[in-house]
């Protein structure tokens, strides 16, 4: 599952941070293993875990980073600073990619030199009726629209993104990797550079577990986590001045010779 032996026009790694997830980690390198276009490299970083999460990455071949620092943030940044590729995929444990999933996101980037950043909804599984109602129509959509309009710019789903290599190095200098109830996924989106280009596609879905939403308790705590980061980042600069320079940085581009 680690190489493939074709050439292609883009390098394209696959980042899956894991901690104790051995099982659904299982599921998610399995539906990479059958991808119409195969990954070039995925990247499994553990999180310090206890179960079988590394004997599975290796089973299939992905390569293991450790990241001793608990937590999505760090993890997810580790992954993203040891992939090789020109193009960084990202994934949960509980992700399943559908088999086009790969294809379509180099396809995105081939397609669009000036797309640095690419996301996509996660149609959830597990759980019951009422939970995956909730979570497909209240609780995700409140998140896509309303930090998209807060921010003026579409947002990335840690469940089902990739980014450019070039894009991460200059983010990395900018995201809270350190903090671990930072929601990682947020905090890239606050940090996405004016000028980047980034679009949040609704038609490239992955399967993602509801568990999140499976109790109050663990859905409480996403907010909590969701409004820590906001306030981290509106600390450092307050929102209306990032949305402020999105604006200018879209007029400039649409300004520019062709």
């Amino acid at each position: 599952m680690g190489r493939i032996l074709a050439p292609m026009s883009l390098m394209i790694s696959v980042v899956v941070p894991s901690y104790n997830d051995a099982v659904m980690l299982e599921q998610c390198l399995d539906a990479l293993g059958r991808q119409t276009r195969p990954a070039d490299e995925i990247v499994v970083v553990d999180n310090c875990s206890t179960d079988a999460t590394v004997e599975v990455a290796r089973a299939t071949g992905a390569r293991v980073v450790t990241e001793s620092l608990r937590g999505i943030p760090g993890a997810t940044a580790a992954g993203f600073d040891a992939a090789v590729g020109d193009v960084l995929g990202r994934l949960d444990a509980d992700s399943i990619p559908p088999a086009d999933w790969v294809e379509r996101v180099e396809r995105a980037f081939a397609d669009a030199p000036r797309l640095d950043a690419l996301s996509g909804p996660g149609r959830f599984y597990g759980g019951t009726a009422i939970i995956r109602w909730y979570a497909e129509r209240l609780h995700m959509p409140m998140y896509y629209r309303f930090v998209a309009w807060v921010l003026g710019h579409d947002v990335l789903y840690g469940s089902n993104l990739a980014i450019r290599a070039s894009a991460w190095r200059v983010l990395r200098e900018h995201v809270h990797r350190d903090i671990s109830d930072v929601t990682d996924d947020l905090d890239l989106t606050i940090n996405l550079q004016p000028g980047m280009g980034v679009r949040f596609d609704p038609t490239l879905e992955v399967g993602v577990s509801a568990r999140p939403f499976e109790s109050w308790a663990r859905n409480n705590r996403a907010v909590r986590m969701a409004r820590d980061t906001a306030l981290i980042n509106r600390r450092e600069q307050p929102f209306l001045e990032r949305r402020r320079a999105w604006v200018a940085s879209r007029r400039e581009r649409a300004d520019a010779p062709r």
